[in-house]
This record gives C-alpha cells, structure tokens and sequence, in this order.
C-alpha cells in the first residue's frame, strides 16, 4: 500500500533538507514523497535539489498560503494514505511510516496517530515539550482534545467523503480538519504509543500574542462550525498545553 508524505515549504533552506532526509530513510518500500515549493526566495530549493531522493517529486509554484499548498498536495496524491512532513520537522525514527501503514492493514482503519516533541530551533537534540496524544474516543473533542497534526496520517476515503483544509481559516485550518475527521467523519482512529514526528518551536500560530489570540478566535469558531463545543471546549484546549512542559 502506497502513502504519500506531503511536505509543504517556502524559504526554509536550514531545515528541508533534514525533513527530506528523513523521509528518504523511511523503511517502507511504497512512498511517494510529494514536495510542494510555494517560490521560494533563499536556497531551498537548492537545498531540496541536495536532499532529493528516488521517491521524490518536487512541485514549485506560488501558492496562496500552507493550507493553500497542503490542499494541492491532498489532490496530487497518489497514496491511499497521506502524512505530512512539514519543512521544520522530521520524522522521529526510520520505522515510522513502516508501523503507520502496519496500523493501515486493517481495511476499518481511517486514521493513524502518535506522540511528538517539540525540540529547540537551535538544537534539535534538544526536547522542550512533548505532546501525549492518548487514546482517542469521540466525547474528548468537547473537552478540546486533538492529535498532533505533524503527527496524524490518514486514508484517503476520509478527505474525499469529509474534505480538506478549509482556507478561510488562516492558523487553525487544521483543527477544524480534525475536528471534521474525528467528529463528523466520526473516524476510526489507532493510536501509536510513541513519538513520531519531532517538531520545532516557533510555529506560525505562536509567533506573536496577536497570533496566539487569533489562533485561539479561530479554534473557536472551528468547535462552534463543528458542533464540538465552545469557550469551555476552547479553555480546555489550552489548558491541555500545560502538560506538554511536564518530560517524561
């Protein structure tokens, strides 16, 4: 079973190379690894160039933001499941996709996820948060919870019949996806025990206070769209962060 990894980037040329790298390490044999260049002004593509790999396809091209580009890697897939890699991240282990699509096998399965680290910009040996995802049951969406996205690899049945990301929303597009998914789609999700996806700090939604509330503006207009709760589901959302400084 094939699965494309979608990695979406622009002017990221310290970090694609590693996010490329690490998906070129993956074990399973069927991959399709699906680069999406929004026109990049700095070397990444230069740094894509180095990191590419056999399993690779690269698109280059001005795109109207992530979920914009994101969006055009869900339609240009060619796997049966989808997982991104985004151009600050990488994949924690070279076995990771291998014990994703051993999840797959099972024809019921829509949805597959695990944990993640939050490592420093400057030092990405370094952890600074971690995200437990826990097991999923439906009535947690009221109480804000949600898998890591980086984390979250899913079958394409379920985008077709619930869709992509919605871009009117400019931060938390990928909530609302998951709370559509997990909610509406009312997915059957498996759950992995173990960091899959190690992910830099410093992420569009938390760059500055004026993100951070209109992150949190956001999120809740995603719960109320999706009949997943509202301020207390918003309150606990974030509450939920506070742990994530706790290390294992």
């Amino acid at each position: 079973m094939k699965i494309t990894v979608v990695t979406a980037v622009r002017n990221r040329e310290a970090t694609v190379g590693q996010a490329i790298a690490s998906v070129a390490c993956q074990t399973w044999p069927d991959i399709d690894h699906l680069v999406l260049d929004g026109a990049s002004s700095d070397g990444t593509l230069a740094a894509i160039e180095a990191a590419r790999h056999a399993s690779m396809r690269l698109v280059s091209e001005p795109d109207k933001g992530i979920y914009d580009a994101l969006n055009k890697g869900f339609a240009l897939a060619e796997g049966e499941v989808v997982g991104l890699v985004h151009s600050d991240d990488f994949l924690a282990h070279p076995r990771v996709i291998a014990q994703v699509m051993e999840a797959f096998r099972d024809p019921s399965v829509d949805a597959v996820y695990g944990d993640l680290d939050y490592v420093s910009t400057a030092d990405a040996s370094k952890i600074v948060r971690h995200w437990k995802s826990g097991a999923f049951r439906r009535a947690k969406l009221r109480w804000g919870w949600m898998p890591p996205h980086p984390a979250l690899f899913v079958r394409r049945r379920l985008w077709e019949q619930f869709g992509t990301y919605d871009t009117r929303f400019r931060i938390a597009a990928d909530y609302d996806a998951i709370l559509r998914w997990f909610g509406k789609g009312a997915a059957r999700a498996v759950y992995i025990p173990e960091v899959l996806v190690k992910m830099r700090v410093g992420g569009e939604s938390n760059r500055s206070l004026e993100r951070i509330l209109r992150k949190s503006r956001e999120d809740l207009m995603a719960l109320r769209a999706n009949g997943a709760g509202g301020v207390l589901a918003l309150g606990a959302k974030n509450l939920s962060k506070l742990s994530q400084f706790i290390m294992r």
